[in-house]
């Protein structure tokens, strides 16, 4: 049974792990107690930017939530519950190209600790790659499905189609890429995820430049009786001018009920605070001004 998402959904991702330790911090693991504090430290800062949008505006509390990994920020995901917000955990290995469980076959047990709204993971499939990774891939991720559904949890997909040498060396390269050859792959790396048993109830997707791809993607996510289903927009650590793009495109389609910007809308407060040219409060107040301007690009666009 295909639950779904129609609700509007405005998320805060940082569940970053690999990045943000050997990216961030230029640390290599395994990270010792003190430095695996700093990280979860870092990762209140960015939740107290989040919890501060929100206190900003009432109506943003029902629609907002955040995504962290149980590593760092179980102690978050906790306080988000209480706090009755939207709450995603990350179940993938991070820095992988191949997908594969964070905790191996123990993730139920870690899922329903942590008791989350949505199971996330972060799927790197590409229809025309490798076919041995991708059935590998989707036999994982068709036991996660098939657990998530079970025990009626809802299941986010976010899918990053990374080009093949041959489609990348293409002329225009990766911009041509993105525009001409990707929308079409993600659609095809839908529709053989879902007859391959994977249900995702929102698809976390990466933006598109034209509003007719994204109601194509809309409808490959929906088809055959998945009406319910709902896509959200990524940032892929883009610039300000890349998102609000792909975000004002997609937000008068109907089946795009929200984001989920994360890096683009906390680095560079996280670097500042870190380098100490920025206090905490500063960080914490131009984290909830970015998650504010990303709300408000993406509710002026009426739905047509």
């Amino acid at each position: 049974m295909i639950t779904g998402y129609e609700k509007p959904l405005y998320i805060l991702p940082f569940d970053h792990r690999h990045s943000l330790v050997a990216g961030v911090f230029h640390w290599e693991p395994p990270l010792t107690p003190d430095q695996a504090a700093e990280i979860s430290a870092t990762k209140q800062v960015i939740y107290d930017g989040f919890q501060a949008a929100v206190a900003a505006g009432n109506a943003l509390r029902s629609r907002a939530g955040i995504l962290v990994d149980e590593a760092f920020g179980a102690a978050i995901l906790r306080d988000a519950r209480s706090h009755g917000y939207v709450t995603c955990v990350s179940t993938e290995k991070s820095g992988q190209a191949e997908f594969d469980f964070e905790y191996g076959d123990d993730f139920p047990r870690h899922i329903e600790a942590v008791n989350p709204t949505f199971a996330k993971v972060l799927v790197r499939y590409n229809p025309e790659g490798e076919p041995e990774m991708n059935a590998r891939q989707m036999e994982r991720l068709r036991r996660l499905s098939a657990y998530l559904t079970g025990t009626g949890r809802l299941f986010m997909f976010e899918l990053l189609v990374p080009p093949e040498r041959a489609q990348l060396d293409r002329p225009g390269g990766r911009a041509a890429y993105d525009r001409e050859l990707r929308p079409g792959l993600m659609r095809d790396a839908i529709r053989a995820l879902q007859d391959g048993g994977v249900e995702p109830d929102v698809w976390k997707v990466e933006g598109l430049d034209r509003r007719e791809d994204c109601e194509e993607t809309v409808a490959a996510a929906r088809r055959g009786g998945r009406a319910g289903v709902g896509c959200i927009v990524l940032g892929r650590g883009s610039d300000e001018q890349a998102v609000a793009r792909w975000l004002t495109t997609a937000a008068g389609v109907a089946g795009f009920i929200g984001f989920a910007v994360g890096r683009t809308t906390w680095l560079d407060a996280v670097m500042a605070w870190r380098a100490k040219t920025a206090s905490r409060q500063m960080a914490v107040a131009r984290i909830a001004k970015r998650f504010e301007e990303w709300t408000a690009i993406f509710e002026r666009v009426p739905a047509r």
